[in-house]
């Protein structure tokens, strides 16, 4: 059976592989498609598509994952088969990730009040290229030596609710699908069961994601269990929604998780991406 893993990060963001890398690694995998969905950047996406041409059965799809707030909580959007080129997106997407770079200015500014000093310079630096998020907070602070692990910078400084943690500005789930169709491309909600909603809050959130265009969700992921693919299915069914899927595979930042099958039984069929394709027009 020809297998497909729509969810994944390079270095781009905050992934271990870069996008050759990663392109290999699906051909390694045995894939049939990859979608590079990097958080907040196309930056990644000429080098996978490039790469991906070396590789006749390999599929590689455009994408990106919008980090978002939906009632206080983050709430992720994954883009396919995103027009990336477009000038009028990439402007769009600017502006968006301008607020991340503002976030990040502040929140360097707390670590110094702290005691525990970085500068958004030696965020750059240490990573050329990418989208800082705050896994690269983590590694800097550990780097430094002010704490024993990613995993301490998280739960004494860059968490939620820790003491330098900056909220992003409100940028909206509705907004990114806004984003995602204006570059023609299909708008996903990303792993609804981590958000920890009750089931009336996650019906209200697919629900107005559905009213401002949402087109599929994604009721395959590589930490799910059985109940949850269910439950995500049924969602799919009752807002008629396409089904999606991806492991999340971010290499060693997260090695839990791997490439096309997540924690080990996540499966994501070729037809669910031939689905896709067909509602893209991309048959």
């Amino acid at each position: 059976m020809k297998t497909v893993d729509l969810h994944t990060h390079s270095t781009a963001s905050d992934g271990t592989y870069s996008p050759t890398e990663l392109v290999d690694y699906a051909v390694e995998k045995g894939l049939s498609a990859l979608a590079l969905t990097d958080h907040d950047t196309v930056w990644g996406l000429s080098e996978a598509m490039e790469r991906g041409e070396m590789y006749p059965d390999l599929e590689i799809v455009p994408g990106i994952e919008y980090s978002t707030v939906h009632n206080g909580k983050d709430v992720h959007i994954v883009g396919l088969y995103i027009d990336y080129k477009d000038p009028k997106y990439k402007a769009s997407l600017k502006e968006f990730v301008d607020s991340r770079v503002n976030r990040n200015r502040k929140m360097c500014e707390k670590l110094a009040e702290a005691g525990v000093p970085i500068t958004f310079e030696e965020l750059i630096e240490m990573n050329p290229g990418a989208v800082i998020t705050r896994a690269h907070f983590g590694k800097l602070l550990y780097a430094k030596g002010y704490v024993s692990s990613v995993k301490e910078a998280f739960e004494r400084y860059v968490g939620d609710h820790c003491p330098c943690y900056v909220p992003r500005e409100k940028i909206t789930p509705q907004m990114a699908v806004e984003q995602i169709l204006s570059a023609h491309g299909v708008p996903v909600l990303a792993h609804p069961v981590l958000y920890g909603l009750g089931k009336d809050a996650m019906d209200e959130l697919v629900h107005s994601l559905k009213d401002a265009g949402l087109v599929a969700i994604e009721a395959l992921y590589g930490t799910y269990t059985a109940q949850d693919e269910r439950d995500i299915k049924a969602l799919a069914h009752k807002y008629d929604l396409l089904i999606s899927g991806g492991s999340d595979f971010h290499g060693a930042n997260k090695p839990h998780i791997d490439l096309g099958v997540g924690t080990g039984r996540m499966v994501i069929p070729m037809e669910v991406l031939d689905r896709i394709k067909e509602y893209a027009g991309r048959t």
